[in-house]
């Protein structure tokens, strides 16, 4: 569960209904599986329609968000249209080669809505992600097992090492990085937060969650059963800082201390990863409750992020990452 008091939610912002293909749920149903997986929030993300925009303020509540959005199935690759307006529907109908997907990204950020690039590298017709990321403003690393059955697939992990590779380079050249988040893509029972994401947000609404989602104060969880921490901090006495996931830290080229607290995997295999690759990695006890410090430095690494595998490889959880100055 989310620690509400200190601004921590969970959600699943890529689900469908009876009212996309191959959905078997109802938004009540919906609203009930994510209640009970523990979720804080939900967007709804039908297939090219706003068919439930309508239906969700009576499934809603303080305890569960509905943002509203949309999948748009291009020709050419799927993205999610986070915090859409109530019954405004993105047009679907291009692929790349048409370069119209900018026009429809600006309409979305006109309306102050996110925009994040779906699945990209599904193994189905359209499904993988043929457009430049640029004008994207998250990229949705882990997608969940509705088309497999398997809570972290091939796919995943090509999706996870390409979004890897880019922050090395858009954080040194750009000093800007894109997110990543993990959604379900559920359609059946069973399926909705496997995985999710644990967003750091001033309150629970619509703005807060995506700006939360935007700045990457975020990290992926299989499960609510997982829990996370993750800081990296510098220097001793007054003079000491520390940050939290998406944050940034002048470190001033002395070393860093990174950080990570894991429950609920149990054995499982913590990694640091910076734009050296994997550079670190230790064993979880038994019981799945344990913290893994790993120390660096600004001058060796732009960024930290952690990866918490189960033994077998089966990723648990993922964070984004802390930048060093």
């Amino acid at each position: 569960m989310s620690d509400s008091e200190s601004g921590w939610y969970r959600g699943d912002c890529h689900v469908h209904s009876v009212c996309s293909h191959g959905g078997e749920l109802t938004p009540e149903r919906l609203a009930c599986e994510a209640r009970a997986a523990g979720l804080d929030f939900l967007a709804a993300t039908e297939h090219n329609n706003a068919d439930t925009h309508g239906t969700w303020g009576q499934h809603a509540g303080d305890d569960l968000l509905v943002i509203l959005g949309q999948e748009v199935t291009t020709r050419t690759g799927h993205w999610l249209a986070l915090g859409v307006r109530p019954g405004q529907v993105v047009d679907w109908r291009y692929g790349v080669r048409d370069e119209a997907v900018g026009r429809h990204l600006d309409e979305v950020h006109r309306g102050g809505g996110l925009c994040v690039a779906a699945h990209p590298h599904a193994p189905y017709d359209s499904g993988t992600f043929l457009y430049p990321y640029e004008g994207f403003d998250v990229v949705e690393v882990w997608n969940g097992p509705w088309s497999s059955d398997l809570p972290w697939q091939a796919d995943n992990e090509a999706a996870l090492a390409e979004w890897g590779r880019r922050l090395d380079a858009d954080i040194r050249r750009q000093g800007g990085w894109r997110p990543g988040m993990g959604n379900s893509d559920a359609h059946l029972s069973g399926q909705i937060g496997v995985p999710h994401t644990v967003v750091q947000a001033e309150e629970l609404s619509t703005d807060a969650v995506l700006a939360g989602i935007r700045a990457g104060r975020s990290w992926i969880a299989e499960s609510a059963a997982v829990e996370l921490s993750f800081t990296v901090s510098a220097g001793t006495g007054a003079g000491a800082q520390r940050v939290g996931v998406g944050g940034q830290l002048e470190s001033r080229g002395g070393p860093v201390t990174a950080r990570v607290g894991v429950r609920g995997v149990p054995s499982g295999v913590v990694s640091f990863h910076t734009g050296e690759g994997k550079v670190h990695v230790a064993s979880l006890p038994a019981a799945g409750v344990g913290a893994v410090e790993w120390r660096t430095g600004a001058r060796e690494s732009a960024f930290v992020r952690v990866e918490v595998r189960h033994p077998g490889g089966r990723m648990a959880a993922l964070s984004n990452p802390v930048t060093l100055l």
